[in-house]
């Protein structure tokens, strides 16, 4: 049964309200549908499926975080915040994996697996070959078995340092370097076995290495044990892996350089990046970053500046160098570096954005470390002696960027709190020995020894 029903909008002709069961539309007279109007059955709509969306969330969290991030997987800003999310949500996110990825993100174990379609250079007739070969054969035993089973016309040499080098072969060999040698000849043998297959000839490697058999499929199965092997190889270091792993899956997966300072920068930089526009202007942040990219930037009057891609654990965002900074930090500003930044807060087009003033690398950033036990923590004299000695060897303001962590309790239970920024100092050397003249506990220590 259809209504219809005339009403009379400002501005508009006669509008007719259409209802036919579950469809709600508004159109005018000669056919024509009305631009401007809004329906409660699409709000209705929309609240239906927020309803849905937070029941699965809170219901079938693996599920639907790999879902969110399969629908965004082309916004790298949006990947990267889902990612900290799941973090948040203690689910942990897995590289790819040659013998259990699949096109998209998929929970796997209590865990969700980075899919094939979010691998730089890998493309959609690559992943149909190794999954068919996959589905077909059973699991991949190594690097030469790989290369054998699969059409080496769909899948090429690079394709294969990708999953190489973003970590989907881990699970059959955690020496990426190795692997890396081992293809420079295996991709070859495997391309000459393809030829002598497609020719009807056997190989004359096989028969050497004894796989000549009455079983073609005995044969096939065995005949990666005689591939070759390149001299063994240390694996790249740590941090090599994760720049690789980053510049093929746009974010780091299996760990991340900022991890093993978690601690020290929740001391040092209370404030992280995500927070960022919920600060007011002028604040000054000190923060533990990645430096991601620079952006050099001309100025009217000629002078060089810089536009920066930042990240800590939390999210990316960008950071702003002035040309008289810029100067002065220019040759401290390299991509993949682990950094602590220095800057203010300051708010253009209702936006926060990031001024840097200062930069240092994570290495070379030192703490004074002072231990109180509870009797000194209580006693005004002594927390009084303290803060005159801070303030009176803090150094230039400006410049004194080393920060003042207070360690209270006893051994066995001790707290660590960040003293404010008008205690931090410029000679720390010179600060803990003034500190330990008068019978301070107080010593230096690095960040990445905290």
């Amino acid at each position: 049964m259809i209504k219809i029903s005339s009403r009379k909008y400002v501005g508009l002709e006669n509008v007719y309200d259409i209802g036919v069961e579950n469809d709600h539309n508004f159109a005018i007279k000669n056919g024509l549908i009305a631009s401007n109007c809004f329906n409660k059955s699409h709000s209705t709509a929309y609240g239906y499926v927020t309803y849905q969306t937070a029941y699965l969330k809170a219901n079938y969290p693996l599920e639907y975080m790999a879902a969110l991030l399969t629908a965004n997987s082309g916004d790298t800003d949006k990947v990267q915040k889902y990612i900290n999310n799941c973090a948040s949500m203690g689910i942990k996110i897995d590289p790819p994996d040659i013998n259990r990825s699949g096109l998209d993100f998929t929970p796997a174990g209590g865990k969700i697996l980075f899919g094939f379609t979010a691998v730089r250079n890998v493309g959609q007739n690559a992943i149909a070959c190794i999954l068919s070969a996959r589905e077909e054969g059973g699991e991949f035993k190594s690097l030469a078995d790989f290369c054998d089973r699969l059409d080496l016309r769909a899948v090429n040499r690079r394709m294969v340092e990708s999953l190489i080098n973003c970590g989907a072969f881990d699970k059959i060999e955690p020496n990426r370097k190795q692997l890396i040698h081992d293809l420079e000849l295996v991709y070859d043998w495997a391309q000459s076995r393809a030829k002598d297959r497609a020719s009807g000839q056997g190989n004359l490697f096989d028969l050497l290495g004894g796989n000549f058999s009455n079983s073609e499929n005995e044969t096939a199965s065995n005949a990666f044990e005689t591939a070759p092997k390149a001299e063994p190889v240390q694996d790249f270091p740590p941090q090599e892996k994760l720049r690789m792993e980053k510049e093929l899956l746009g974010f780091y997966v299996s760990d991340h350089p900022l991890k093993s300072l978690r601690q020290a920068a929740s001391l040092l930089s209370p404030i992280n990046l995500a927070q960022l526009n919920e600060q007011k202007e002028d604040t000054r942040i000190c923060a533990v970053i990645m430096l991601n990219h620079v952006k050099k930037v001309m100025t009217k009057k000629g002078e060089q500046m810089a536009i920066l891609q930042i990240e800590d654990l939390t999210t990316q965002s960008e950071a702003i160098v002035f040309p008289k900074t810029y100067e002065r930090i220019s040759e401290q500003l390299k991509v993949d570096e682990r950094l602590i930044i220095w800057g203010k807060v300051d708010r253009r087009d209702e936006q926060n954005q990031l001024i840097v003033e200062d930069v240092e690398k994570v290495e070379e950033v030192k703490m004074v470390m002072v231990e109180l036990n509870l009797e000194q923590a209580r006693d005004i004299e002594k927390l009084h002696d303290l803060k005159t000695i801070l303030q009176e060897y803090s150094g230039d303001k400006e410049k004194a960027k080393t920060p003042v962590i207070g360690i209270i309790g006893s051994p066995s239970s001790r707290k660590f709190v960040r003293l404010g920024w008008q205690y931090c100092v410029q000679n720390p050397s010179t600060t803990v020995e003034v500190l330990q003249n008068a019978r301070f506990n107080a010593h230096l220590k690095t960040i990445t020894g905290s």
